[in-house]
């Protein structure tokens, strides 16, 4: 598990720089509360962005991005109202859920993967 935990981290930091690289400014590295936790949350400009980062060494366990089925997407959802909800942001806000499928060394950046439920 610690292997497991240790290879997260890494796709994680390695997501957020290219994140970087694009001009987004990272607010958050795994954040957790009582909902849930979601691996990044960034700003695209005014857009508030929650990006959960999915590794996958091949695809013979399928597509990374297949692994955010509908009750992961469920629980960002609710991670998001709560993070918003005590940081003081308006419900009127943009924001979007993006997420990171990496295979191999390849960051593939899937805007807006899923919307608001």
């Amino acid at each position: 598990m610690e292997n497991r935990r240790k290879t997260g981290a890494e796709y994680e930091r390695k997501t957020a720089e290219y994140l970087e690289r694009l001009g987004w400014k990272i607010l958050e590295r795994n954040y957790r509360c009582r909902t849930g936790e979601i691996d990044l949350i960034a700003r695209d400009g005014r857009t508030l962005v929650f990006v959960e980062v999915k590794y996958r060494r091949s695809r013979a366990y399928g597509n990374p991005a297949e692994a955010v089925d509908g009750r992961k997407q469920h629980t960002i959802c609710r991670v998001s109202d709560y993070y918003r909800m005590t940081h003081g942001i308006s419900e009127d806000q943009p924001c979007r859920f993006d997420v990171a499928a990496i295979e191999g060394d390849e960051v593939c950046l899937i805007r807006n993967a899923f919307p608001y439920q």
